[in-house]
């Protein structure tokens, strides 16, 4: 994992330093309102303020130093620790990702059995198609179609479609609060959900498939198993392999934010926050994010690794003799 990460981290900060656009100039030019000409001597100061001046091999090192210290630097935009921002950004995103995460396995695994044990049949033909055409929809066009006919556009206004939670429900009592706030998840949660839930269900019952048709299957069944305990008992536990190794995917992704769907429902997350860097060439922020993300990302590859284990006991990746 420590050789990956520094080869992302090196990519990156290489790659975002490629990008047009000079964070000093967009810094000085806020700090002095938006002023068409920028002094030399203001450029430098920024520059010098936040390192910019060095060369890119010694800004790199200067990072990695920090980043050993748990210290992301300062915030070229928000003029704060790039920690102290992230923090805030950070539950907003957990939120939303692990209940989009939870709908979408709760739903999906059902479904893939249900397709897998009823092959072919009209049910199974129906939802089939229904995923693909919702895997096929672009998230921003489903989101503004929700906003539009369900959202108080130009049809029902039954869910809100801007923020966590209402103007002043800090005043609320709790249960007040928390139905407004499941409230306002519920156009993100679906528009993050339905895609990874398509997915997810056709690993599932592909891999339900492949697993029934195995001799010992045939030999459950032989026995005068009922198909139910065929299913859930004997088939089920080998067929979780691949839902695990996706997993370790799907949930960083989530955790990383979404830039589109957080910038259409104005949702503090780490995908706006993403946004809102790239256009101010945050870099500290930039790197700080990937850094993260890039982490639980090889994490979540290592506890998929660990879990196959768990889901199938004849994996074994070290026997000690004995």
């Amino acid at each position: 994992m420590i050789p990956t990460l520094f080869g992302i981290t090196v990519v990156a900060f290489l790659i975002i330093h490629l990008a047009p656009g000079d964070p000093a100039a967009m810094k000085a030019r806020a700090a002095e309102g938006a002023a068409e000409s920028i002094s030399e001597e203001a450029l430098q100061k920024t520059r010098e303020l936040y390192g910019l001046d060095k060369p890119l091999h010694v800004q790199y090192g200067l990072w990695i130093k920090r980043i050993v210290q748990l210290d992301f630097g300062q915030s070229i935009k928000f003029n704060r620790p790039v920690w102290d921002v992230l923090k805030e950004r950070i539950p907003v995103s957990m939120k939303l990702a692990l209940t989009s995460l939870f709908f979408a396995y709760v739903i999906s695994i059902p479904l893939g059995i249900y397709s897998a044990s009823h092959q072919y049949s009209r049910l199974d033909r129906t939802v089939t198609l229904l995923l693909f055409v919702l895997y096929s929809l672009p998230g921003f066009w489903v989101a503004t179609m929700l906003i539009v006919f369900m959202g108080g556009g130009d049809f029902l206004d039954i869910f809100p479609v801007f923020g966590l939670s209402s103007v002043g429900a800090e005043q609320w009592g709790y249960w007040d609060r928390f139905w407004d706030a499941a409230w306002h998840l519920v156009l993100p949660i679906f528009c993050m959900t339905y895609a990874s839930l398509a997915v997810l269900s056709r690993y599932m019952r592909t891999a339900m498939l492949e697993v029934i048709r195995q001799d010992y299957i045939t030999t459950a069944r032989a026995k005068g198993l009922s198909e139910r305990v065929v299913i859930y008992k004997h088939a089920l536990r080998n067929s979780l392999i691949p839902i695990v190794t996706l997993l370790s995917g799907i949930f960083p992704a989530l955790l990383g934010g979404s830039i589109i769907i957080e910038s259409i429902f104005t949702i503090p997350g780490m995908g706006k926050l993403a946004w809102e860097a790239i256009l101010a060439r945050d870099y500290p922020v930039i790197m700080g994010e990937l850094t993260i993300v890039s982490f639980l990302t090889l994490f979540g590859i290592l506890i998929s690794d660990i879990l196959y284990s768990v889901v199938d006991p004849r994996i074994a990746y070290e026997r000690k003799s004995k």
